[in-house]
């Protein structure tokens, strides 16, 4: 934004759901909106990192390459060290993509949110590495490993600060554009188990890759008989798995903090782009999220332009 006044655009946690930043970022890149600011949680920062450092395409070319398949092979399996997954594969990509630049160098400026893990404190990270910082922002309780940053054990900023308002604000943002995975955070309630039939479902949450991190055996893939399960009972097909227990329980833990923190520091404008029927976890679902998230900022197209403008001080301002 012009004559000092700035623009901050706040990206929220969101697991699977968070790829549709990509396309909130691709839509308002299009209408010519350019934040002076960009802070994100959890996916949030990794997507927000990607963009500040000129890589957000990269990124969105590896998202979209996903398959359930793939994902699996990113799963470095870890029951040693706090997670379930170390998450090296994400360190990879930003050593092998994008340059680790220190913080302070990012344009726009940059900031990610991580929780402390044995007080619970609220952690901005505003200095030193950038993937040092997404790595600790991202890192879900029971899912990916913590990572020692700065004498301390950090895991995902969604505890305590899912959509990080007021990070952006202490940052200089004059106006924020707020982009929720969690739907309308301030009038619609969220619903996170659906009530029809999974089988009725389109590829929700319970997905080809859940389904083997629960139970070993995908459908349509085969046992080490060559023979195809066909002895789970329905409950037993339909019973949510251990990374589907945990981005659920996590998604509704950060609804809840996020309502409670918007309502005391509310954005200018939310950007919801509807991903509900996405789960949480299918991370291989990217052209879906991606469209919605562009498709949330065409929908908002005029009230994005109103408030990113809203701020801009008029001729006879005595402080222009």
């Amino acid at each position: 934004m012009s004559n000092g006044r700035k623009l901050g655009i706040v990206l929220g946690a969101g697991i699977g759901r968070g790829w549709a930043h990509i396309g909130v970022l691709q839509g308002l890149t299009e209408l010519g909106i350019k934040p002076d600011i960009v802070c994100g949680c959890s996916i949030g920062g990794l997507v927000g990192a990607s963009y500040v450092t000129g890589h957000l395409e990269t990124l969105a070319n590896l998202a979209t390459s996903l398959t359930w398949r793939r994902v699996l092979t990113y799963m470095d399996v870890s029951f040693a060290g706090g997670g379930l997954i170390e998450g090296r594969w994400i360190i990879k990509f930003f050593e092998d993509n994008v340059e680790d630049i220190a913080i302070e160098r990012a344009r726009p400026t940059y900031g990610a949110v991580a929780t402390e893990l044995h007080t619970g404190r609220e952690t901005w990270l505003t200095s030193g590495s950038i993937i040092d910082a997404v790595r600790a922002s991202i890192a879900v309780p029971g899912l990916l490993t913590p990572i020692r940053l700065r004498g301390q054990w950090l895991v995902d900023g969604a505890l305590v600060n899912p959509l990080p308002v007021s990070l952006c604000r202490a940052l200089g943002a004059d106006v924020i554009l707020g982009v929720s995975m969690n739907g309308d955070l301030v009038s619609r309630p969220q619903s996170f188990f659906a009530e029809e039939p999974l089988e009725a479902k389109q590829m929700t949450s319970q997905s080809e890759w859940l389904r083997w991190l629960a139970h070993g055996l995908p459908r349509g893939m085969t046992d080490e008989s060559g023979k195809a399960n066909r002895n789970e009972t329905k409950a037993e097909r339909d019973r949510p798995g251990y990374a589907e227990v945990v981005g659920e329980s996590f998604f509704i833990v950060q609804d809840f903090v996020s309502r409670v923190r918007l309502a005391a520091d509310p954005v200018d404008l939310l950007i919801a782009p509807n991903v509900e029927h996405i789960g949480v976890m299918e991370f291989h679902r990217a052209d879906e999220a991606i469209e919605a998230g562009r498709k949330a900022v065409t929908s908002a197209q005029d009230a994005i332009l109103r408030v990113a403008q809203s701020k801009q001080p008029k001729a006879s301002d005595p402080n222009n």
